[in-house]
């Protein structure tokens, strides 16, 4: 090539969330209410010295105040929450430890749900969070 310059390859960046589907010991699971009106799995950006394990759980704290256990690694997948903007998330299996008193709603959600099998189908949130919780589901019931 003669007379061009060359544009450097810039790969595409985007952050990377790591959410967690917990049960509480009546097989409900946890959603928290976003800005956008939408459910979602607590979680949060993985960022700083945390393993991803490590980051779920802390975010699972932080946002319902309970204790959990990350577990098996269930999905992962690009999610656009607003045109433009890409996030890639990884949902891990999680096991609460202390989810016998009602979870707490922390400044980042609107409200906290505990919500059975069969009422997800029909919630407001991305499908790829809907596909993660019957994984876990699935995966409870052969256990």
């Amino acid at each position: 090539m003669t007379g061009q310059s060359e544009q450097p390859y810039v790969p595409a960046t985007f952050p990377i969330s790591v959410k967690g589907v917990v049960l509480d010991p009546q097989g409900r699971v946890l959603l928290l209410k976003n800005e956008r009106a939408e459910w979602e799995l607590p979680g949060g950006k993985l960022e700083g010295p945390e393993s991803p394990e490590q980051r779920v759980e802390t975010e699972i704290r932080e946002e319902s105040g309970w204790t959990a256990s990350a577990g098996q690694l269930l999905d992962v997948w690009m999610y656009e929450p607003i045109p433009g903007r890409q996030v890639f998330i990884v949902t891990y299996g999680c096991t609460a430890i202390d989810a016998r008193r009602p979870p707490v709603v922390s400044h980042e959600h609107k409200e906290a749900g505990l919500f059975h099998r069969d009422e997800v189908p029909g919630l407001v949130m991305p499908q790829g969070y809907k596909d993660s919780i019957a994984r876990w589901y699935e995966l409870q019931d052969r256990a």
